[in-house]
């Protein structure tokens, strides 16, 4: 949602170890990454124009993007949303509502920061 996308950007996007891109369109995320191949992606199950799970399949599914952390951030928290997640290759799943330090602590999990 633009207000996730808010949220992470001024949690984020203050920080210089990180270069944030950001779009709430799911097709566009997908060109975005391959484009840019990012090390950590934030996908949200519901989005327009392609859901999470399909984009991180798409991007899992092909050598040149397979590499990169997928972090599905979604407020969908039942166990069969968990299990989607991973049966497309999503590395980790973080619930919303999220305070800003558990967001930070994600990132540096992910990105081996931590």
């Amino acid at each position: 949602t633009p207000y996730t996308t808010f949220v992470v950007g001024a949690t984020l996007d203050n920080d210089e170890r990180y270069t944030l891109m950001t779009t709430d369109d799911g097709v566009k995320a997908l060109e975005l990454a391959r484009k840019e191949e990012p090390d950590l992606l934030f996908l949200d199950i519901m989005m327009p124009g392609a859901d999470g799970i399909s984009v991180c399949r798409a991007l899992k599914s092909d050598a040149s993007t397979a590499h990169v952390r997928i972090v599905m951030l979604t407020a969908l928290s039942q166990d069969r949303h968990w299990k989607e997640a991973a049966e497309a290759g999503a590395d980790d799943y973080f619930t919303k509502p999220f305070s800003p330090i558990a967001l930070r602590r994600k990132v540096d999990e992910a990105l081996g920061l931590a």
